[in-house]
């Protein structure tokens, strides 16, 4: 198969997860694991106490930027951003909006020029998704999708497809940011449903590697590595899988994202945050 033949299979294969690795990467579900003492039922008179939100270590604003290396050609693929946008009220609850942007460079983006950009509105509360989107723009080709994610008996959208899920379904860049705000240190293995736009995953995340070393072009970082693997109708994904390395810092940074898939592996790195 010639290189942009690959290349092609290599961008177009990747709704599983819709960005990150131009449709290579998929990163763990989780949410926060601090435990709130429950509250006392509220007496007549009290008003019912307002939901607590998830505690995160990121914040409105944040920036985080990657560079992909595509190792089955061993050339620099692309780049990822990943941007807190906001922190409001959104479709009528406290939530987040996460963002990210991925496109081609180099010779990539001249065998397959990519500019793609996702959103992903997360509730604050369990962190689960209440809204992705996809604005892709491949090949000189734009395709927007909008999906809300609802469950049986919810009221269907006016301004965006559908999506009949499970409670809790979580969608891939909203992962991320879960992913952080999970204790790895009290949570050995986390389970699931995302859904990516086109498919229904149920994702398993178990902590490989509690302590590591990992240098990328952002600096040298101790990190904890979380493996991710995919089940789809009940059997496993086995010739893909994912290794996410966290910082052991308070932000608890994603430093380094390691793909293995059919086409061959990446390495997307962390380059300035």
């Amino acid at each position: 198969m010639s290189f942009e033949r690959h290349v092609k299979r290599f961008a177009s294969a990747g709704r599983l997860a819709g960005v990150v690795f131009f449709g290579l990467t998929l990163v763990a579900a989780g949410q926060s694991q601090r435990a709130h003492k429950p509250a006392a039922p509220p007496s007549k008179s009290q008003k019912p106490a307002a939901p607590v939100e998830a505690v995160v270590p990121f914040r409105g604003g944040e920036k985080l930027s990657f560079r992909v290396i595509w190792s089955k050609f061993s050339v620099n693929a692309g780049t990822v951003d990943f941007l807190v946008a906001q922190h409001g009220n959104f479709f009528g609850q406290p939530a987040w909006h996460f963002q990210a942007r991925a496109q081609t460079v180099e010779t990539m983006r001249l065998v397959y020029p990519l500019d793609d950009q996702f959103d992903s509105y997360t509730e604050a509360v369990k962190l689960a998704s209440i809204q992705y989107e996809m604005y892709l723009h491949e090949q000189g080709k734009q395709q927007n999708d909008s999906w809300r994610m609802t469950v049986d008996g919810s009221a269907t959208p006016s301004d965006a497809t559908a999506a009949r899920v499970l409670p809790g379904t979580r969608d891939p860049i909203g992962f991320l940011y879960a992913l952080r705000a999970t204790d790895w240190k009290s949570t050995p293995e986390l389970r699931a449903p995302v859904f990516d736009g086109h498919h229904l995953y149920d994702v398993a995340a178990k902590l490989g590697q509690a302590a590591g070393h990992v240098t990328v072009p952002a600096g040298e970082f101790d990190a904890s590595r979380v493996d991710v693997r995919l089940s789809e109708h009940g059997q496993e994904v086995s010739d893909t899988s994912f290794s996410l390395w966290i910082a052991q810092d308070a932000t608890r940074t994603p430093v380094l994202i390691e793909a293995s898939v059919p086409l061959g592996t990446a390495r997307v790195e962390l380059t300035s945050h």
